[in-house]
C-alpha cells in the first residue's frame, strides 16, 4: 500500500454459506486501487447488506437468516477499521436485504424481501439498536405469478433532506413513498410511484442535486429516470432505458445502481450478462445517454460502490467470489480495470469509509 495514502477502509458484506466468515474489512489505496485485508468481523450469519452511520463510528448489517431475519449493530474504529458487535434486533420479516441510516444518525431503516415488510429502529447513544419503532406491511402482487405472488421490498432509500423514505418493491411494481419527518421513527404512507408491470423494482438512488432519482428494475432489466419534487415528495417518470445491450439474448437480472459523486454518470450492474452499464446524465433534464458496458471479470455482480472521490469503482461478484477494482475516467465515465482483485466468498455489498 502507498505510504502517502490515508487510512481509507472498505467493508464487504457476504453470504456465509460457502466459507465466508462474516464482514471483511480492507484498507484501500486511493492511488493504486489496491485492497489489503485489515480484518474480519466473524461469527455473524450472512451479513449481506451494510450501512455506515454518518459519524463513521457505527455500522449496521442485515442478517439473511431464516425463518426470521435480523439486523446487527457494530461499533467501528475509524483508525483501525475494526468492528465490535453491539447487539441485534429482529428484522420483523424474512430475507432482510437492504439497510439505511438517516443523515442525523437517529434511525436505521430496513427492507425485508420475502415478507414485503419495512421496519425502523431507533439508534441508542452507544450505537446499538433499540426495538423496532415501526413496521409496515406491503400488499399486492404483480403479473409474474412465480416471482410477484406477493410484495417483495427490496431496498429502502432516504431522500437527501431526510424527509421521505423510498421502498422499491419488486413484487408489486411500485416504489412506496413514506413520510419519515412527520412522526420520527414511523413510516407514514405518503404516496407511490408505479412502473410497468413485471419490471420488478430493486434499487433506487438520488442524483446529488436532489432533482432526479433513478430506479433499476431487476426483472425488466431497465433503468427508470424520475424528476423528483423534494417539496411534494413525488416522482415523475422521465425516461426508461435498457440495462442490457440490444444484442444480448441470454438470461440476466439487474442488481445495483449508483450515481457518480460528480453527478455526471450513472452505473448499473447486470447479473448474467455480468457487466456494468454506464450512462451519462444530462445535467439540466436528468436524461440518460448510453456510454458503454464493461465486463466485471466475475460472475453475478450483486453490488458495487464508487469511492467518495469518484476515482475508483469496486464490483462485488457474488458467484465469482471476488472483488474487482476499476478506475473511473472523470471526463467520460468509462471504466478500466485497475489490475487489482481480491478473493472473498460470496461478496454481496461494498461500502467505503474515508477519513
Amino acid at each position: 500500500m502507498s505510504k502517502s495514502s490515508p487510512p481509507n477502509f472498505v467493508y464487504v458484506g457476504t453470504y456465509t454459506q460457502k466459507g465466508s466468515k462474516g464482514i471483511y474489512v480492507y484498507r484501500f489505496d486511493l492511488e493504486t486501487g489496491a485492497l489489503e485485508l485489515a480484518g474480519v468481523a466473524e461469527g455473524i450469519e450472512s451479513p449481506s447488506f451494510l450501512a455506515i452511520h454518518p459519524n463513521r463510528r457505527f455500522l449496521y448489517a442485515v442478517n439473511e437468516q431464516w425463518p426470521e431475519g435480523a439486523v446487527s449493530a457494530f461499533a467501528l474504529d475509524p483508525a483501525t477499521g475494526a468492528l465490535t458487535f453491539l447487539n441485534k434486533q429482529s428484522s420483523h420479516g424474512s430475507s432482510p436485504c437492504h439497510v439505511s441510516v438517516d443523515d442525523a444518525g437517529q434511525y436505521v431503516y430496513l427492507a425485508n424481501y420475502s415478507s414485503g415488510t419495512a421496519a425502523v429502529y431507533p439508534i441508542q447513544t452507544d450505537g446499538s439498536l433499540g426495538p423496532a419503532s415501526d413496521v409496515v406491511q406491503h400488499t399486492g402482487s404483480g403479473p409474474d405469478k412465480r416471482r410477484q405472488e406477493g410484495p417483495h421490498a427490496h431496498s429502502i432509500t432516504l431522500s437527501l433532506d431526510n424527509r421521505f423514505a423510498f421502498v422499491a418493491d419488486l413484487g408489486i411494481d411500485k416504489v412506496m413513498i413514506y413520510d419519515i419527518a412527520a412522526t420520527p421513527g414511523k413510516l407514514t404512507l405518503h404516496g407511490e410511484a408505479v412502473v410497468s408491470g413485471g419490471s420488478g423494482p430493486r434499487h433506487f438512488t438520488f442524483h446529488p442535486n436532489g432533482k432526479f432519482a433513478y430506479l433499476i428494475n431487476e426483472m425488466g432489466n431497465t433503468i427508470v429516470a424520475f424528476a423528483y419534487d423534494a417539496e411534494a415528495g413525488t416522482l415523475t417518470e422521465l425516461q426508461t432505458v435498457s440495462a442490457l445491450p440490444d444484442i444480448f439474448n441470454g438470461r440476466s437480472t439487474t442488481a445495483d445502481i449508483h450515481v457518480a459523486p460528480s453527478g455526471k454518470f450513472l452505473y448499473g450492474s447486470n447479473r448474467g450478462h455480468d457487466s456494468l452499464v454506464v450512462y451519462a446524465i444530462e445535467p439540466v433534464t436528468g436524461a440518460l445517454t448510453y456510454v458503454e458496458h464493461v465486463a466485471t471479470q466475475g460472475q453475478t455482480p450483486r453490488n458495487f460502490a464508487l469511492d467518495p472521490t469518484g476515482a475508483f469503482l469496486i464490483a462485488a461478484n457474488q458467484d465469482g467470489n471476488n472483488l474487482v477494482v476499476f478506475r473511473v475516467d472523470a471526463a467520460t465515465g468509462k471504466l478500466t480495470p485497475a489490475g487489482q482483485e481480491v478473493a472473498v466468498s460470496m461478496p454481496v455489498c461494498v461500502k467505503f469509509l474515508q477519513p
